[in-house]
């Protein structure tokens, strides 16, 4: 008798622990944890390279541009952070080595020459940002990382609207 009624209290224990367990494990995939490392060294460079072109650009439209890219990665990077505490992904330091050649090559440049190089670079790289937002959509397993790319969806498509309007004249 003592038996039937440990078995069924030991089965219950294991049963709350695994559900609290698996309640406060994320579902958070490789495509999760992916979509916010690309997220957050692509905020880092577009932070500091919109710091430079605010610096060196010669046309105030792409100073600018600067800045709003400054402000609004800035806001983004925060709930990425945010997101990423909450699901268990760690994030790194700085800028992917791409990206970071990429700043340095910038960095070289001032004037028209930087207007033009960096618009161009921001124009590919907010497609390519889209891009990954809808990979996230369609195939990350995590509600809060799948919202994170639907609340960034369309500061990402001003951007490229920005850019795009910049290019034209």
């Amino acid at each position: 008798m003592r038996r039937i009624i440990v078995l069924p209290a030991a089965l219950a224990i294991a049963l709350a622990g695994g559900t609290a367990g698996l309640a406060a494990a994320p579902d958070v995939n490789d495509q999760d944890r992916s979509f916010l490392v690309a997220v957050h060294q692509g905020n880092l460079a577009e932070i500091q390279s919109g710091r430079l072109v605010e610096k060196q650009a010669a046309g105030k439209a792409v100073r600018d541009a600067g800045t709003t890219l400054v402000d609004d990665h800035t806001k983004l990077d925060e709930e990425v952070r945010r997101v990423a505490g909450e699901v268990g992904v760690r994030l790194p330091g700085e800028p992917g080595d791409t990206q970071q050649a990429g700043l340095r090559k910038f960095s070289a440049m001032s004037g028209a020459q930087l207007d033009k190089a960096w618009v161009a670079a921001e124009i590919t790289d907010h497609k390519e940002d889209l891009a990954a937002i809808a990979k996230e959509r369609t195939d990350g397993a995590s509600d809060k990382v799948k919202q994170l790319a639907r609340d960034a969806e369309p500061v990402v498509e001003s951007h490229l609207k920005l850019l795009e309007h910049i290019r034209t004249g």
